[in-house]
């Protein structure tokens, strides 16, 4: 009989992973406490229970908490604009007209702000201050943080949101962001092995696990950077993150000592709006937590450069569990342990459906590579990235694009996108398509 831990080591194999790191919880406790494969490829350091990986997006509902609690302090307040109270940065008008921005409508990817997410930087890199990563301009690397549909409408997920929550808590209190989510969530909940610390601080770089490519080959410098803290910048362990899970359903089931009172924890698993589905069958919004359309099942996915991870737990039965790994490729791993692991415990209405890989090879890769032409005249030369493709328009610097499917691949921080049609490629922008035409 194969089991979750076998399942898991063969297919770090299979997509060149190097490897994982989960825990299962239930009824408020850990019970299952797995690892396997290295932390990076070649060192033989094998991964622990301790070692630390990139969290990227699950760093945004373990933010949302710490808002949530400064809420019940009478700091902040759910429902008003947020201009009111941000100090360093505000919310810039669209035109003539100022769009009116609420922290439930940050918190649930529904206040229309733009940057849906956020390259890292080398370690050597000058960083960015939270104002300069929002206005978009340098050393930030990614575009301002702007309002362009109304609010409170519709679903669009923007890391740029969660960067002004980051802000506005900074704001309020007068304290680092780091400092901040240590006082209001880590340490309450015992998240001993958890930091917002963006650069990681060199006493924790041996205990952490290096990011690696599709391929299975480490970083340039082991991993990027990411100052956008609320949005990515956690450092932590899946038996951190199940205590995060745990410490919610504490306070949604108003158990004494919880960190919040039970109708701000309800808030944050009830269903704001709807949503494109995530693992899990998660379709809709809480307050920093995707949901399914009941509010009973609940969790994140994340992905920063070279880690993938996701955390799924069930509000009334208080089971669930974290799945971390160290590559491009994780997230594969992360689906099929989820469905082991949900098969294994019994977890109610979990789909068994697997997505199957529609990966390129790399022979198809370099049929398409060379020097093409946009039916509007711009140039372009492309190559092999990794396992997808790399870009560099006339006048500009390469754009990586990441494989969705063997004939579909995405650019990485622009919304454009490269499909293969009839084996020839096709340049996806705006709307807009243009053919291309090889030279």
């Amino acid at each position: 009989m194969t089991t979750v831990r076998d399942g898991i080591e063969a297919d770090l194999e299979g997509f060149d992973v190097p490897g994982a790191s989960w825990v299962v919880f239930d009824e408020g406790a850990v019970t299952e406490v797995g690892t396997a494969g290295v932390a990076e490829a070649g060192s033989g350091r094998a991964v622990t229970p301790a070692t630390l990986f990139q969290a990227a997006s699950i760093s945004k509902p373990v933010t949302v908490l710490a808002m949530l609690r400064l809420v019940d302090q009478g700091l902040l307040d759910l429902d008003e604009d947020v201009n009111r109270k941000l100090k360093s940065w505000q919310v810039p008008p669209t035109g003539r007209w100022q769009p009116t921005v609420t922290l439930r409508q940050l918190a649930s990817h529904s206040a229309g702000l733009t940057v849906s997410g956020f390259p890292g930087y080398p370690r050597e890199a000058t960083l960015p201050t939270t104002p300069q990563i929002l206005d978009g301009t340098r050393p930030a690397t990614n575009i301002g943080v702007r309002g362009d549909l109304v609010p409170g409408t519709q679903f669009r997920y923007s890391g740029g949101g969660t960067t002004v929550i980051q802000q506005l808590l900074e704001d309020v209190t007068g304290s680092p962001f780091r400092d901040i989510m240590q006082e209001l969530v880590l340490q309450p909940l015992g998240m001993s092995d958890s930091d917002y610390a963006q650069p990681l601080p060199p006493n924790l770089h041996a205990n952490a696990a290096s990011g690696h490519n599709d391929l299975g080959q480490p970083l340039n410098g082991k991993w990027d950077v990411y100052p956008q803290l609320a949005a990515a910048g956690l450092w932590t362990t899946p038996t951190d993150l199940a205590k995060f899970a745990i410490g919610l359903e504490r306070a949604y089931a108003d158990a004494e000592g919880a960190l919040l009172p039970p109708e701000l924890a309800r808030q944050m698993l009830t269903p704001q709006i709807a949503a494109t589905e995530r693992i899990g069958g998660l379709n809709h919004l809480g307050l920093g937590v995707f949901l399914d359309e009941s509010g009973t099942r609940y969790g994140h996915s994340g992905g920063n450069k070279g880690f993938c991870c996701h955390l799924l737990a069930y509000r009334d039965t208080r089971q669930g569990a974290v799945v971390m790994t160290n590559g491009d490729s994780g997230m594969w791993v992360v689906l099929r342990a989820f469905a082991a692991i949900a098969s294994s415990r019994g977890w109610p209405s979990y789909s068994q459906e697997l997505e199957e890989p529609d990966l390129p090879t790399t022979e198809s890769l370099e049929r398409l590579t060379g020097t093409h032409r946009l039916t509007n005249g711009v140039r372009l030369v492309v190559r092999v990235w990794d396992r997808g493709l790399g870009a560099q328009f006339e006048g500009q610097e390469p754009l990586e694009f990441r494989a969705l499917s063997a004939d579909r691949f995405a650019a990485a921080g622009v919304d454009a996108q490269l499909e293969v049609r009839g084996g020839e490629l096709v340049f996806l922008q705006g709307g807009a398509e243009f053919g291309c035409v090889r030279e």
